[in-house]
């Protein structure tokens, strides 16, 4: 039979493969699309279960409203879930919460309190507050508390950490997760820390969040205003467990809204900003793991509900995070054409070598031009064709070394030199262009080897 009940659908949430964004990375990157289902985030799981709880403990029951703070998808999947039962929703949110998410919540019938973004924890004014007193002054009202539900926590180790280790055959290696109260992080954590305890757990909070200064016991921690929304925290939660968590990462509001928006225009995933920043954690972290490592960066938010900020590109301007997106050729680097070919020492000339001894080395290694480096130095260049006009000119020649007849030098690039570039310098009559390696080797690049990478051979 059909399910008519939108929030009891049995829902698995995508696991994709991230593929142009983690090209330069050995292990296997996937995402975790949580925020794909009728709520359009996380707690699309959890928010139902809180209600049902509450009613099978006989705390709440239709007619009553329903209490929280939010940062608007913790709200929307709230009011979804309430309103289809003949609950009204009270809310209290900050206002830097965007506008999407505010005219959804007044779409759904929630009424909305907002309240000061820079209000610290504690403050009358803050949201936690805010939604307390609601609770206190108003009749016939219940306090949801999503954030501190215990049953939010269940949700995640029963549901989320499940999925993740089927998804991925028992091969995930990493999971890197957005904390926001630490319900999610703490029943992943725990959930497959219990059947693969050599799974590493990462948390992700913006600059600004208190997490990783507890993690690191660096003392007292003054939290600071970050962009971000749907991750963070200005205190930590009832669910801070740092047992279950193996690292925290920090990153900023510029990296975040930045990989966000090249999730879109590369993976085709349409996630929000936490999302962003969680694959911003995930990428600079895996350039650290081994090929047998299988990542998996868990997304909670939906970018639609961003279109008015992280997807606005004058918002972004304003806020001074404006990157101007890549072309395709622009994304295609020097790193990449030499992952595409065999990687072989430099067949390279000294500068003492004679010409005859230049021309065997050539004959023997099939290429037609060499560069001549002197202590790790390029400092010259050599062709057949060169060769060949000396040897018109003075065919006794050959033994003469071939410093006395040296061409330009090939120009050097870096391995994050763009095809564009490189094709520039190849069009500068050079027969090809060096690349220096982080470890000092330099390997060559020829035309031959761009039109190889431009057509995927």
């Amino acid at each position: 039979m059909s399910n008519h009940d939108i929030f009891g659908i049995s829902t698995e949430t995508p696991l994709v493969l991230i593929g142009q964004m983690a090209r330069n990375i050995k292990p296997q990157l996937m995402a975790k699309l949580e925020y794909m289902n009728p709520a359009c985030s996380h707690y699309y799981r959890a928010a139902s279960a809180v209600i049902r709880d509450a009613e099978d403990r006989r705390l709440i029951h239709p007619g009553m409203t329903l209490v929280d703070w939010t940062y608007g998808n913790s709200g929307i999947a709230l009011a979804m879930a309430g309103v289809s039962r003949g609950y009204k929703l009270l809310l209290a949110a900050p206002d830097k919460i965007s506008r999407e998410k505010q005219d959804v919540l007044r779409a759904l019938g929630a009424e909305l309190v907002i309240t000061p973004s820079d209000a610290l924890p504690g403050e009358p004014r803050s949201c936690v507050k805010v939604a307390e007193s609601l609770v206190r002054n108003i009749t016939n009202a219940f306090f949801a508390n999503m954030y501190e539900n215990p049953v939010s926590r269940d949700v995640h180790a029963s549901s989320t950490g499940d999925e993740i280790l089927r998804q991925t055959e028992g091969r995930v290696s990493h999971v890197f997760v957005p904390m926001i109260s630490g319900a999610m992080i703490s029943g992943i954590g725990s959930y497959l820390k219990a059947e693969k305890p050599s799974v590493k757990i990462i948390g992700v909070e913006p600059e600004g969040s208190v997490y990783r200064g507890l993690f690191m016991n660096e003392g007292p921690i003054r939290p600071s205003v970050y962009e971000l929304e749907e991750i963070g925290a200005p205190e930590p939660s009832g669910f801070w467990d740092p047992s279950v968590i193996d690292e925290i990462v920090q990153v900023s509001d510029d990296e975040a809204f930045n990989c966000g928006r090249e999730l879109f225009r590369a993976e085709a995933v349409f996630a929000g900003g936490s999302s962003g920043a969680v694959m911003a954690a995930a990428l600079r972290s895996s350039a650290g793991y081994g090929e047998g490592d299988c990542v998996v960066a868990v997304l909670n938010d939906f970018g639609g509900y961003y279109l008015s900020k992280m997807f606005r590109d004058a918002w972004m301007k304003q806020k001074g995070f404006y990157r101007k997106a890549k072309t395709a050729l622009e994304k295609i680097t020097a790193e990449d054409i030499l992952q595409l070919k065999a990687r072989k020492d430099l067949i390279s000339a000294n500068p003492e070598s004679t010409l005859a001894e230049v021309f065997e080395m050539m004959k023997q290694n099939d290429v037609s031009q060499l560069p001549i480096v002197s202590y790790g130095t390029p400092i010259g260049s050599i062709s057949e064709n060169k060769i060949l006009s000396i040897l018109i000119e003075n065919d006794d020649a050959m033994n003469s070394k071939v410093v006395g007849f040296m061409e330009q030098p090939f120009p050097v690039c870096q391995p994050d030199a763009t095809i564009s570039e490189l094709s520039g310098r190849l069009q500068e009559s050079s027969s090809g262009v060096l690349i220096g390696l982080s470890d000092g080797r330099l390997q060559l690049l020829t035309k031959s080897d761009l039109i190889d990478a431009l057509t995927h051979k």
